[in-house]
Order: C-alpha cells, then structure tokens, then sequence
C-alpha cells in the first residue's frame, strides 16, 4: 500500500455494476450526514479523495456485505488508511481479547465481537482483493480471530458460572488456565486456513477431574449446556451480525453422543471406533480456545490413532476409499463453469486435500515430516519425501492458491457459505471482474485450466483401486452431506439423502455390532455402491435402505456377512431384492438375519416338504420347548422361516405359484394340528377331556381350496363330535362339552393368532361360523348340519364349496366330509339360486367397486367374479355330478367341462385368467401391499412383475390383463349376470 495505507485506484478490481456502486456512495454520504461533523470531517474528506472514492465503489460496487459493514462503522474506515491492514487487525484482536470485556453484560459481549468481526471482515477483504497480503496470511488473520473470539465468548461463560456458583474456578482472574474445558479447532479453522464465510469445527471437550462443578444435575450436563450457550453466543444472529457459524458435527459419533464429550470418552471412541476419515480429519486438529493445556495433552494421547506406523491391507483399503467415493474423471473432461462448485466438484478444493491427506495417512505414520496440518505445507512436505512429483505439486500449489482465492470473492459478495460460481454467464462476469479479469473469457480459461489439472492429477492417485463411487459421489465422510452424494443418491432413486447420509454415517460409527469392528467397516465401504444401487431399484429405496438398517441393527457380527456378500453379488442382488420388494420378507430377515445364509445354498429353491415331513419338523422342533409358551414361539419361527424361503422363491420367479400354494397350505395345516394338540394339552391340565370326543378344524376360503399366499388368512370353523352338549369333561374343573370346545377353540385361535416376541402366525376368521361372529365359536357336528340345512345362506354354501378338514381324527374326519358333501350336492332351485349368487356379487361391487385395473380381487372380471362362477356353477350341478366339487375354481372350471356344465372354450379361457390373476396378485401382494400405481413404480419392478406373470414386458401384461378379464367379465354376463336380470324383469311384470 501506498503512504495513506489505502490501495492505489489500479489495485482495485474494477465494479462491474456502476449503478450498484453510485447507490452505495449515495448510501456512505447520507450516512455521515447523521454522523458529529467533528467525526465527519475525516471519512468525508477520505471519500472525496481519488483513492478513497475508488475503493468505496470497489466495495459497493461487488459487495452488499462489505458495504454494509461500511456503514454500519464508517470511521473504521479512516483507520484503515491510517495504520494499515495489519495495525487495525492487530488492535481488533487485541480488543477482541481484553480481559474485561470477557467481564461485560452479554449483551456487551455479544455486540463487542460482533463489532470486532465487521472489522476483521473489512481488512481481511480489501488486504485480500488487492493482493497486500498472500492468502495464507488472510486464512491466519480470520483464524487467529475466531480463536480469541472463542476465548473471549468462553471466559465469559465461564466467569458467569462462576459468579453463579455452578462451578468454582481456579483463578477468576484468569478463567481459563485449567478451566477443564477445551475447544479443538478441526478442519480448515485446525490449520489456520479459514475462509470468508466459513463454518468453523469444532470438538468440545472437557476434564471432570480439572471442574469443581456444584450443581446437582452433574458436570457432563453442565458442559453441554455450557456448550450450547458457547454456539448460541458466536452463531445467533442480532442486530450487529454473528460472529461464526459454529459446527459440532466432527465430534466423535454426532448423531449418539452430548455436544461436548470427556476427554476419556473421546479417546475411548477414537481407540475403539475412530474411522480412517476421522484420523484425516484429525491431521489439521488443534486447540484453538479454553484450557489448551487439556486440548494439546488429548491430541498428544491420539497421536498414536492419527499416525501408525504400520497399516494392514484393509486399513490401505480404506483410507483409498476416502477418496473413491468421489467420482474422479481423467482426461480433460469438460466442465461447465456455471454453477461449478469449486469446492467440492470436479478439479475443486475437496480433490487437493484429499490428494494431500490420503496420503499423509499412508506415509505420516513413519515419516514425521509429513504431519502438517497445512495444505500447502504438507504438500511440499510430500514433494520433498519423494511421493508427489514437483509437476503435480506445483500444479496443485498454484490450482489451490487459485481456488481458496476465488472461493473468498465468492463469498464476500453476501457474506454466505458458498463455493458454487454463478448460474448464469453474467454472474460468472461479476465473479471475473471481482478476481481483476480484463474480460469473462480470460478468466474461464485460467479456472479451466487450474480445474482439470486439479481431476488430471487426482485421477491418477490410487488409480488402480476400483471406484466406490457408482454412478457419481457417495462420500459419506465428515459432518454433513456434500451436493455431489446427495445427487447421486437422488439419481439412485433415494428421495431423502440427508437421511441416507445420516444412517450410512452412523453404521460407520459402529452403533450396531455388526460394524463395531475395524474390519467391519472396511469391508462395509466397499460394498456400499452396489448396495445402494441395488435397493435403488426398489419401489421404495428408502423405505428398503431402512429395513436394511434393521437387519443390520440385529447382527451379531458383520464381518462374516458383509464378507459374504462381498464375495456373492448375487447374493447381494438377493438381499436387496427382499429389502426393495417384499416388506413382510424384509420384516423376517430382520427378525432372522442368519436365513440370509440359507439363500446361498441350492436346496433353498427347491419346492417345501411334503406334509408329513413338515409334521416331522415341527413336532421334533416341539419336543425342545419347555412349555407352551416355547411351542408358540417355535410354530412361528418354524411357519416363518418357511414362508421366507416361499416368499424368495415366488419373488426371484423360482416356484410356480400353484405348488406356492399348497406349501403354504400344508404349513397352516401342520402348525393348526400341532398347536391344537398342544391346547388339548393345556386345557387337560385343569378340565380334563371330553370322553370319546373331539375337535375338529374346518378349513374354508383359501386354505380349504389349498390356494393359500403369504398374506392369506384362515378362515376356520370348528365342530366337535359330541351328540349331548351337556355332557361333561372329566377333569378338576368339568365342563360341558359345549362350553370346553368353545373355549378349546378360543385357545386354538389364540395360539394362531396371538402375537409373541417371535410376531404373528396367522390372522384368524371364524365368521363363516353359524351365525357369523353372533354365533357360538364351535358347534357339534349334528348342530352344524341342521345349521347349514335349514339356516344357511346361499354365499355360506358358496364358501362351503371350498371346504376342507384341516385336523380331526381319521373318523371324524370322514364323518365331516360325508356330511358336508351331503349337503352341498343337494337339488337347489335354479332361478333363486342364480338370483342369490348375482345379488351378493351386486353388493360386493357397491362395496368394493374394483377401480383401479390393478385391483385384481375386485374388478370386473377379477378374482371374484372367477370364484362366483365355479361356485355358482358347482352348488347347480353338484347334485347330478358330485365330482365337480373338487375345492379350487381352477379344477373346477376342468370339472364342469367335463360334464358339460361349462363348454370347454370357456373352461379353458377361464382357466388361463385364474392362473395369471393368481400370478400377478401373489407377486403384487408380495411387493406392494394392496396399492398399485404403475406409475409410480420403478421399472424394475414393472419388469419382475411381468416375468412373473409369464410375458415378455409390462406393455404386454397390462393388454393380456385387460383381455383376459374383459373375457371373464363376459363369462360372468352370460352365465350369471345376464339370466339373472332377465329372471328380474320377468317378476317385475308379473308383479
């Protein structure tokens, strides 16, 4: 600078908006209107000067901010020109630090600092846009402020806590030698190479042992109150400003642990659990503010977690994957300067740390010389070791000098936290002139080049080493989302990447047991692209990323697992196959994550056991339990973990959907005799037993037709073999048999469908019990026949239709089928059995209109509609031809063919509808729930769900789902719909 200390008008970046800076001048002189004339006097005439006039249109012309600080301390400037930069920051800090003004209100406190960082805003800025000081000595100057700012904000905490009584300090006048209480510096802040507008991290630490706290809610809540009253006093915005925007998120584990932590429980976590970013992180650590002595001793104790002398082929592995995360490019790949953020997009800032710091780890351990905390420093530290080339260091020294220098014109525009150029060519002009450009072309051209040296050489390191970063970024690193991961995750198909970024961060900090240990992690991070690409491909990518964290949550270990992952993609494409698609599978697998183990093994997709095998399993399963509560559990886990492995095979297209069926069927079928048994049993204990009688289970809907899914219910009546229902039972508390079966049925439908810690077997219905749910819950069988023979509504034989003996004694069991099939082929009135079966068809409509084309159950044409017709069809010809009764609508449709019921062209296309709604309502189910929205699914999906369906793409399913129920639909109208509205017209007339 010149004598006047001020910078000569060639220095100055000329203001690109003369209008802005007229406005501004407007603005400085109305402003020493209201000022003292004796006060006046000197920044009027500064203004009038050439010198003066230019750098205020300088300020005005580029800075909102630096001229409000203008005018809010007019004559700060004239001590500017004055003394000089280095003077006035000189007596800023001094101010800053003065022992009494830590002694004021904190009102005073407050807008003394805030004050003081108008100030250093002001000389920092105008030193740095006229080159008086090189960049290392601005990033100092905002640095040394932030640490005596901390100081100062802290000593007044302290000295009012003192004041308080909540705690005694060793020497009030001088707060804090031995306060207990420690401020690291982390990041650019930890080495001095703060910029404008930054953050400043930080980690709070503090020593029970050096506080003599006196409240009774404890030191460790003290510190955290104290804490958040330090970060409340730098960053909460008055009328004057703040001071620094402070950020606690480096601490260890931020989203688990206080705002500030005991030295102990620091260092426990970074010997336990510190991460290989972390250690990266700490390169640059120091302590900044409070009781140094404390923070210097830490850091000291964690040299050895920092700096290792030797590092396995994982730990190499993961510090590598710090930087390949970020998706590097080599080859002069273009960049579109708009919008670019030189921080963290290609060729920016983040990629020389990382160039330095990765390094730094691998070979700091032995060689001292490399442990610097400054960029700059530690990268002619490395130069001089032999491990960067003086091209490559000399490309990065003058990309980074470039880089940090426009960062700080960019954020001295509005004074915020940015590092992304303007979004349009005009924006990057103001930008172009701010940096002292002739002209926009010649400034794109220098960033370019500094840009793709920068990725050329960053590219290079590690080049060897597969990328982690899928389709872009997946950095999950430090202590908030970088702009490039949460767009890849958003291209992935993840909505909430901040929420992403949290749940990955905090696998990494070892919260669950499975990724506790070191090499956990490591092998974590590598799988982490394709496991978020693939749960990508889900319908819900969140949704499945956290099913994912539950089944890791439940973990023992991880590192058998992950490993096994790592070493079976398809495996990995498995898992994430369950966690994206099948919501009840995920569930399981979070319950029994070691089922994922079975996936791997060839016998998994084979088709179920037959019955008796089953049976076999079960009972050999219930012979360990040591009462009845440990056969509950066991029939669940049991029944679950076989419907997994049903559910995987339907899900990957393993198992045709009919021989699903009637697995399941045969698991509800076992577990209701096993369990039956086993409430016999409990209620011997106390009734005894009926003599020469017995329950049986009648199974109707899905599990009488055998046609079970994973979702279905059981619908269940119950009948005893009894004729005299007073007859008693022969235990301590006899009871009638009526009442002893209808409580021994009660007990059964609990045991099914209670839920335990092991969750819920199956949901019961028993209203197509006599009655519905009005009715008793078991009836004797001779009870049950004049029911259905005298009583019984035509859709109660509809459902009997589908009936089965689920469990009973051989004899009983004929008994039943002998009587029931009596019943059912009985000769029934035609017209009033056609009119019946359409007017409950009718109000199943009204009820369940079926709108939407994928509501297979409901639509016209849909499963109902496929139902109603077999059992129409069957209740009208069973009494000539019993054979039709034959439980599914399928076999029946064959059936009724045979006998001409049904013509054959038409039992063949109904068959074919029933296979493939079946198909897509399995796989529906199984996926989505009972919503589907094309639409809003992802293509993946689409595409399984047609393969499933047994075509070639999801266009083509959607027209032969439309056909086939077009069809059904017209099957129905002709044999049911039409006859039905004819038979009404006809009594219309008659009437």
């Amino acid at each position: 600078m010149d004598s006047d200390q001020l910078p000569p008008p060639d220095r100055l970046p000329l203001p690109v908006n003369s209008e802005r800076a007229d406005i501004g001048l407007t603005h400085w002189h109305e402003r020493l209107e209201r000022l003292d004339p004796a006060v006046r006097a000197a920044p009027a005439a500064l203004a009038e000067s050439d010198t003066g006039k230019a750098l205020l249109r300088c300020i005005f012309g580029h800075s909102p901010f630096l001229g409000q600080c203008l005018l809010s301390d007019p004559t700060f400037l004239v001590d500017l020109g004055r003394l000089g930069p280095e003077a006035c920051l000189e007596q800023t800090l001094a101010d800053s630090r003065d022992p009494k003004l830590a002694r004021k209100s904190r009102a005073e406190v407050e807008s003394g600092l805030r004050r003081a960082k108008r100030r250093v805003a002001l000389v920092t800025a105008i030193a740095d846009m006229t080159d008086a000081w090189p960049l290392l000595q601005v990033t100092q100057a905002l640095s040394d402020f932030a640490d005596a700012a901390l100081d100062t904000a802290l000593a007044h905490l302290l000295l009012d806590a003192h004041e308080r009584e909540e705690l005694i300090l060793a020497d009030p006048e001088r707060p804090l030698d031995r306060c207990g209480f420690s401020v690291l510096a982390m990041g650019k802040y930890g080495a001095r190479e703060l910029n404008y507008s930054s953050d400043i991290d930080l980690i709070l630490l503090f020593d029970p042992d050096r506080i003599d706290y006196r409240r009774a809610r404890g030191v460790q809540e003290g510190m955290v109150r104290m804490a958040r009253e330090l970060s409340r006093l730098m960053d909460e915005r008055t009328a004057d400003g703040y001071v620094f925007r402070t950020d606690l998120r480096l601490r260890p584990d931020p989203g688990a642990t206080p705002l500030c932590l005991s030295v102990n429980g620091a260092l426990t976590y970074y010997e336990s659990q510190g991460q290989n970013w972390e250690r990266a992180a700490m390169i640059k650590a120091r302590a900044a503010a409070g009781d140094e002595d404390l923070g210097t001793s830490f850091l000291r104790e964690l040299t050895p977690f920092i700096w290792r002398k030797h590092l396995d082929f994982w730990a190499i592995q993961d510090i590598h994957s710090i930087k390949r995360q970020i998706h590097a490019h080599k080859g002069g790949a273009d960049v579109a300067v708009e919008g670019h953020n030189i921080k963290l997009g290609r060729g920016g800032i983040r990629e020389i740390e990382f160039f330095v710091q990765t390094q730094q780890l691998i070979y700091g351990g032995r060689d001292p010389e490399l442990r610097t905390p400054r960029t700059l420093d530690a990268l002619q530290a490395l130069t001089e070791a032999g491990r960067v080339t003086p091209e490559a260091a000399a490309d990065m020294h003058a990309a980074y000098l470039f880089l940090r220098t426009l960062e700080h014109r960019l954020q001295m525009v509005d004074d915020k936290q940015t590092h992304s150029l303007p979004a349009t060519a005009e924006g990057v002009g103001r930008i172009a002139a701010f940096m002292g450009f002739p002209d926009e072309a010649a400034f794109r051209e220098v960033l370019l080049r500094h840009l793709r040296a920068v990725e050329a050489h960053y590219a290079e390191l590690f080049e060897e080493a597969p990328s982690l970063a899928g389709p872009g970024n997946l950095v999950f690193t430090g202590g908030e989302p970088e702009p490039g991961t949460l767009a890849t995750l958003q291209e992935m198909g993840f909505k909430d990447g901040e929420r992403v970024f949290n749940l990955v961060r905090a696998w990494h900090h070892g919260r669950y047991r499975a990724t506790r240990s070191v090499r956990a992690r490591q092998i974590l991070t590598e799988l982490m692209p394709a496991l978020l690409q693939a749960l990508g491909q889900g319908s819900d990518p969140d949704a499945a990323l956290v099913r994912f964290d539950t089944f890791l949550s439940r973990l023992p270990a991880g590192v058998q697992l992950f490993s096994l992952l790592y070493q079976n993609p398809p495996l990995l494409e498995i898992l994430a196959e369950v966690l994206g698609h099948a919501p009840a599978l995920a569930e399981r697998l979070g319950r029994r994550p070691a089922l994922l183990e079975a996936v791997i093994d060839t016998e998994f997709y084979a088709p179920l056991p037959d019955a008796q095998t089953l049976r076999d399993e079960l009972e050999e399963a219930f012979r360990h339990c040591r009462d009845f509560q440990d056969q509950l559990d066991e029939a669940r886990r049991w029944s679950a973990d076989h419907r997994f492995q049903v559910g995987v095979q339907i899900l990957l297209g393993k198992i045709d959907p009919a021989i699903a069926a009637r697995g399941l069927s045969d698991l509800a079928d076992v577990a209701i005799a096993a369990l039956l048994a086993a409430v016999e049993e409990e209620m011997a204990a106390s009734h005894g037993r009926v003599p020469g009688a017995g329950l049986a289970v009648i199974a109707l809907g899905r599990l009488g037709a055998r046609e079970m899914t994973l979702s279905s219910d059981l619908d269940l009546v119950f009948v005893y073999d009894c004729d005299d229902p007073a007859q008693e039972s022969d235990g301590r508390k006899p009871l009638s048999a009526s009442v002893y079966y209808g409580r021994l049925a009660q007990r059964l439908i609990a045991a099914l469908s209670a839920p335990t810690g092991e969750g819920l077997l199956y949901e019961v219905d028993p209203r197509l019990r006599p009655s519905g749910a009005s009715g008793p819950i078991a009836l004797s069988l001779p009870g049950y026949q004049r029911y259905l023979e005298q009583d019984a509504w035509t859709w109660e034989l509809m459902a009997l239709t589908r009936f089965r003996v689920a469990a009973a004694v051989p004899d009983f069991a004929n008994r039943i089928r002998s009587t029931l099939t009596a019943i059912l082929t009985r000769t029934r009135d035609p017209e009033r059995l056609l009119l019946d079966v359409d007017n409950m068809r009718q109000r199943i409509a009204k009820q369940h209109p079926g709108r939407s084309p994928w509501d297979i159950k409901y639509k016209r044409g849909g499963l109902y509609d496929l139902d109603f017709i077999a059992q129409y069809l069957q209740l009208r010809h069973a009494a000539a031809h019993p054979e039709v009764l034959c439980g599914t609508s399928e076999a029946a449709f064959d059936a009724l063919a045979r006998v001409r019921a049904l013509d054959q062209e038409t039992a063949e296309q109904l068959q074919e509808a029933i296979k493939l709604l079946r198909r897509v309502q399995n796989y529906l189910r199984l996926t989505v729930g009972e919503t589907f929205e094309p639409e809003n699914t992802p293509s993946g999906l689409r595409a399984a769900l047609a393969r499933t369906a047994g075509v070639l793409d999801f266009e083509t399913l959607e027209r032969t789902l439309q056909a086939q129920t077009e069809a059904v639909a017209q099957a129905y109208d002709e044999l049911i719909g039409e006859p039905a509205a004819t038979l009404r017209a006809a009594a219309s007339q008659n009437e």
